[in-house]
């Protein structure tokens, strides 16, 4: 059986209610990732249109939606954050969709934040760009969430599980690799991310 998309949905609590689980529908399978029963996500097979919009517990008209990478201090980097949040914005239709850097960079988690409820959102959820659940997942991304939603005390929030081991990050990576290895051979141009680099040469 093919599936058409798979996105993840972890089990977390909203900041102002009690714990609930989002996404329960019968073709969700929870894998536990660590010992720690609270880190677990939820894989779920979706359809149609990438799988988006189909979950009657997703993302609505009143959500804000920050996607959040560490940040550093190479300017190219960052800009790259930008225009992944513009391909996911316009993938999956999601109205209020921001940028935050962690560290190094701006804007910020708060300035992200601010600007999410500035457009209407009344809950904001968190999304780390990372690959592995680690400290900045445990601790600084929540911690800086927490510090920014202050000031919005009417605006519910939450920080979702990083991307982790799911299905189709290992066709992203194989991906990457045929490519360079395409490029290598003088097949393919450089990927945007090396173009300009020269990084990617057999030594």
């Amino acid at each position: 059986m093919s599936i058409r998309s798979l996105s993840t949905c972890p089990q977390f609590a909203a900041k102002s209610s009690s714990a609930s689980e989002i996404g329960t529908s019968p073709s969700c399978a929870v894998l536990n990732f660590s010992r720690s029963r609270n880190s677990s996500i939820r894989l779920c097979m979706g359809s149609g249109n990438g799988g988006f919009g189909q979950n009657p517990n997703g993302v609505g008209d009143r959500d804000g939606v920050i996607i959040v990478d560490h940040g550093s201090r190479r300017t190219e980097s960052n800009l790259m954050l930008n225009e992944f949040v513009s391909m996911f914005k316009e993938r999956t239709g999601y109205p209020i969709v921001e940028p935050a850097h962690m560290e190094l960079a701006e804007p910020s988690i708060h300035v992200a934040f601010n600007s999410c409820v500035l457009q209407g959102a009344n809950r904001v959820i968190v999304s780390p760009f990372f690959l592995l659940p680690g400290r900045h997942w445990n601790q600084d991304i929540p911690s800086l969430t927490a510090e920014a939603a202050k000031e919005h005390p009417g605006v519910s929030y939450l920080v979702t599980a990083p991307l982790g081991l799911h299905p189709l990050l290992v066709d992203v990576l194989n991906d990457r690799i045929n490519h360079c290895l395409s490029h290598i051979a003088g097949d393919a141009e450089e990927c945007s991310v090396c173009v300009g680099t020269n990084k990617c040469q057999l030594h």
